[in-house]
């Protein structure tokens, strides 16, 4: 059964679950240093996706200016992909920003992870760019 569960707290285990995917996807598979994985973490909405209350994947929300939230550090764990854990993740995320006042979401894609993107909606626009170099649209 599936259940995405939400948090502001730095010392909850959702939290906890919401690293340990991250850490593992962005850390240890694409080689991003911690140091810029973790951060602002305090400003942001942490969500997490459980499956048979496994945490198959996660991503958080920041919030911006103007009703604009930043869908930022999106990952779902490496056994867990092509499952449409990640689709199921952004509807949900998207469902609670509008709820919250959102008008906007933005977010920052890997160039691999830009036709999952497209397919639930989103647009590119801009040039490429590298962050923790690793290759981006927005």
């Amino acid at each position: 059964m599936l259940i995405i569960k939400e948090t502001t707290d730095l010392t909850s285990d959702i939290y906890n679950d919401a690293l340990k995917i991250r850490k593992n996807v962005f850390v240890d598979e694409q080689l991003v240093p911690m140091s810029l994985e973790i951060e602002d973490e305090e400003l942001c909405i942490h969500f997490v996706l459980y499956d048979d209350a496994f945490p198959r994947a996660t991503v958080r929300l920041f919030p911006k200016n103007n009703g604009i939230y930043k869908v930022q550090r999106m990952a779902v764990s490496k056994k867990n992909r092509k499952m449409g854990y990640g689709r199921e993740l952004m509807a949900y995320v998207e469902k609670y920003a509008h709820k919250n006042t959102a008008n906007k979401l933005a977010l920052g894609a890997q160039t691999q992870a830009i036709p999952f993107y497209e397919s639930i909606g989103y647009d590119v626009f801009g040039e490429e760019y590298l962050d923790a170099g690793i290759k981006h649209f927005d």
